[in-house]
């Protein structure tokens, strides 16, 4: 591919070659490359000139205030984006033609005509000739040949949940009434609604012994009676025979909520999931001091892990030709009444002087829920006729791809994904080929992220790509010829857009960029919309050719000449020897100059934050402010490394699954090797070595310092947790499983268990309104230090901060203090 040399940076691979742009991956194994990797230098800057931290911890607005919400528009020929403005949370749209070459920017979108633009989640009708989208709640239909817009709803009531039904009509919801418009006529007709009630039922008498006497003695009390009933039986009838009647409203039951519910693009089938309330409580609140009023103010909150109880989920067919519900059972998926935790249940059992005894038990089960997808876990094929489900267990260990036997009133299973640690919450995208027969999916079921298909009528899946690289993100073009995807085929720290041709599962590489790319179809599916940065370069938007080893063009120019002043280093990715595994840890090093003279450096290790996310990559980090803080401690003369400890993103099943029930202890262990890498390879003095990360890098900074004390001089736990009972289900109960079931889990993970462990000076910086790790963490930790007489700490609180800071003068003091940490004791 070709590259304009004024913005795509070279990348050196040690003298190995990119992969070559067509493979077939069914007959490919791949290793991935271990050579160290470096991004040249990009800007021209003046290495007199000195990194400030009142700089780099300032509003980013100075950085350039990058393209956000990209999409393209429906004739495939502009590109609309947002631009924050300057000192302000408002963003302003912008337009930007594809096809010139000028450095403008676009021009700006007035707010007379922002209601034109289409949308990036738009819908188009079978031909193509129609764009539907939704604009401030009301829906709008563009004809993509003349661009004329029309406006079909005009409403307070917020519409949502856009699809073209069969027979041309444009199918939407509100709240949980479903309407069909016809576009050309614009004629509404209201479908049906949901309605968390009981079904209305034909008026009885009550059984009571006194209820009976009373309309067996009374003619007037039985006069009433039979005229309820007849009302009731005349009202049902005139519904049944006359066309003016409202439509059907569908009763799931009283006190119900709904969870999902899709419609058959026939109109003829809806699929309901639905669970119980969830009952209220007076627990899950937080104080809030800086309040407008002046007063205190007690905000809900999200529950803890320990109080959360699975609601499990009924899946419900409902024929709407005559109203009927048929609630599907779970009984024909594999493994649905398994016993998967009797190994944690047996093992914990046994730590309280017990035995576990082994029964069938029936589990939870719901639809998937996926924290990096926005589709609905239930799926119709193009026709209409054929409809599939993803299900998750609660206990974390199943997946199920499902479909429904309309005929039989039943699921009928198609693929299940069993991980003896948990399920990913990412990878999860499915749907249908074009013929309708056929699903296409992600599995890790390799170890790996990879394409499948499985067509209805065979028994196995054919799988599409193999290798040791994640496959993400994948398009599938209407015409059923390629699935485009985003990947790390060539380096793990390295993501480009790949398609495989379903016809003969050959794979090609469409882009091969040094460093990270998002990427949107056009709509005629001729180009591709890339969202491209690297290590030393914010993203900004480019377009291609959808054909492989096509130029690029760049549209937007954002980056500001105040960053490009700086003089920054790119970090290198080396893989820092494991001695738990084979595989290495890829970790971003910044080096000063000269850093092999004289005595040996001081060095910081920077724990990221989330898990399961990946830094040590070649795209621009959303840890920016720390990758300008890495510079500067350069600046001072500070090795930094940045690990992607196990259980980071990017580098399989087992990479991520590694803390299965041990959290803290496999990413120490890395840590470890950190130290003892830079110690023998890059003049790293061992006693001055110290550490600091936010949230579960604020974790891992309290397991380094409490269960391994001499590796850092010093450590900043930033946001951190200390407890992991007191954090939330969805993300815990993967690793931990919960605190009933597995409380060894809790305890051998949970950093205030092995307080006493701390040896060297700790900083906690706490936000006091965070709703995602309670400021409660870090009290209760607080108080332990207390009470086990531990002196050496201290604690920096934020009283308006949540998890993600926001006011400068916030970002500021704490990288003052973590600063000053390090140069007071290393």
């Amino acid at each position: 591919m070709k590259l304009l040399t004024t913005s795509i940076l070279a990348v050196a691979l040690a003298g190995a070659c990119m992969a070559t742009s067509s493979v077939h991956a069914k007959n490919e194994r791949l290793t991935h490359r271990i050579e160290t990797i470096q991004l040249e230098q990009v800007y021209a800057t003046d290495a007199s000139i000195r990194l400030t931290m009142e700089q780099i911890m300032a509003d980013p607005d100075w950085l350039g205030r990058q393209p956000e919400n990209e999409f393209w528009s429906a004739d495939s020929q502009f590109i609309y984006y947002q631009r924050k403005r300057e000192g302000s949370e408002i963003r302003d749209w912008y337009k930007r033609s594809v096809t010139e070459s000028n450095r403008d920017n676009g021009t700006l979108v007035s707010l007379a005509e922002v209601h034109q633009m289409g949308a990036a989640d738009a819908v188009y009708s079978s031909d193509g000739q129609l764009q539907a989208y939704i604009f401030q709640g009301n829906v709008f239909v563009k004809d993509s040949q003349s661009g004329t817009i029309r406006q079909l709803t005009r409403s307070q009531d917020r519409q949502s949940h856009l699809q073209f039904l069969t027979d041309g009509r444009l199918a939407y919801r509100s709240g949980w009434l479903y309407f069909a418009v016809d576009p050309t006529t614009g004629l509404t007709e209201q479908l049906f609604s949901i309605r968390t009630e009981d079904a209305p039922k034909a008026p009885s008498v009550p059984e009571s012994y006194l209820a009976q006497e009373q309309h067996k003695l009374l003619e007037f009390v039985a006069l009433q009676q039979r005229n309820r009933t007849e009302r009731h039986q005349q009202e049902q009838e005139l519904r049944q025979y006359n066309p003016a009647m409202p439509p059907q409203s569908i009763y799931v039951g009283k006190d119900k909520h709904i969870v999902d519910a899709s419609l058959s693009p026939q109109g003829n089938f809806l699929l309901v999931a639905i669970r119980d309330q969830q009952s209220s409580s007076d627990r899950d609140i937080m104080p809030n001091y800086i309040t407008p009023s002046g007063d205190i103010i007690a905000e809900s909150v999200r529950r803890r892990v320990h109080d959360f109880k699975p609601l499990p989920q009924q899946l419900i067919l409902v024929d709407l030709s005559d109203g009927s519900q048929h609630t599907l059972s779970y009984t024909s998926l594999p493994g649905y009444n398994e016993d998967v935790l009797k190994e944690v249940k047996t093992e914990n059992a046994l730590a309280r002087g017990e035995r576990y005894r082994s029964e069938k038990v029936i589990r939870d089960i719901g639809l998937m829920t996926d924290w990096y997808w926005t589709q609905s876990a239930m799926r119709w094929n193009a026709q209409g006729n054929q409809v599939a489900v993803m299900l998750k267990a609660f206990d974390n260990k199943d997946r199920w791809l499902a479909t429904v036997d309309f005929a039989n009133k039943r699921l009928v299973p198609q693929h299940r994904l069993h991980d003896s640690a948990w399920i990913n919450y990412a990878f999860n995208d499915f749907g249908w080929l074009p013929a309708g027969d056929t699903l296409y999916y992600l599995s890790e079921e390799s170890g790996y992220s990879h394409l499948y298909t499985k067509a209805l009528n065979q028994r196995r899946a054919q799988k599409l790509t193999e290798g040791t690289f994640e496959v993400a993100n994948p398009v599938l073009t209407r015409d059923g010829r390629f699935i485009y995807f985003k990947g790390n085929r060539n380096h793990p720290g390295q993501y480009d857009v790949f398609r495989v041709q379903l016809s003969n599962n050959q794979l090609q590489q469409v882009t091969n960029l040094p460093g990270a790319v998002d990427f949107q179809l056009s709509p005629d599916e001729s180009r591709l919309l890339l969202r491209y940065s690297n290590n030393l370069k914010p993203h900004e938007l480019y377009v291609t050719s959808a054909e492989p080893a096509a130029d690029v063009q760049r549209l937007t120019y954002t980056i500001s000449d105040a960053f490009k002043a700086l003089p920054l280093q790119a970090p290198q990715i080396v893989p820092v020897p494991s001695s738990h595994q084979a595989a290495p840890v890829y970790s971003k090093l910044y080096l000063p100059e000269n850093h092999m003279d004289g005595e040996p450096r001081r060095a910081v290790i920077f724990n990221h934050g989330a898990g399961y996310l990946q830094n040590s990559d070649l795209g621009w980090s959303v840890y920016f402010r720390e990758f300008l803080f890495h510079n500067l401690l350069v600046q001072h003369g500070y090795v930094v490394l940045d690990m992607d400890y196990r259980a980071s993103k990017g580098y399989g099943r087992d990479w991520r699954t590694a803390i299965y029930r041990r959290m803290g202890t496999p990413e120490v262990e890395d840590l470890v090797d950190g130290v003892n890498w830079m110690v023998e390879n890059v003049h790293v003095d061992r006693n001055r070595v110290g550490t600091y990360g936010g949230s579960y890098g604020g974790f891992m900074t309290f397991m380094a310092m409490f269960n391994e004390p001499e590796l850092f001089k010093a450590g900043a736990a930033l946001r951190p947790v200390s407890d992991w009972a007191y954090y939330n289900h969805p993300y815990t109960s993967n690793i931990l499983n919960t605190p009933d079931i597995d409380p060894i889990a809790y305890e051998r993970s949970s950093p205030i268990y092995f307080a006493e462990g701390l040896r060297y000076p700790l900083l906690i910086s706490a936000p006091m309104v965070d709703r995602n790790v309670f400021f409660q963490d870090v009290v209760r930790l607080v108080q332990r230090f207390i009470e086990l007489e531990i002196p050496h700490f201290e604690t920096a609180i934020y009283p308006v901060e949540d998890h993600g800071y926001v006011q400068p003068s916030s970002w500021l003091d704490q990288y003052r203090r973590i600063f000053k940490l390090f140069e007071d004791n290393l």
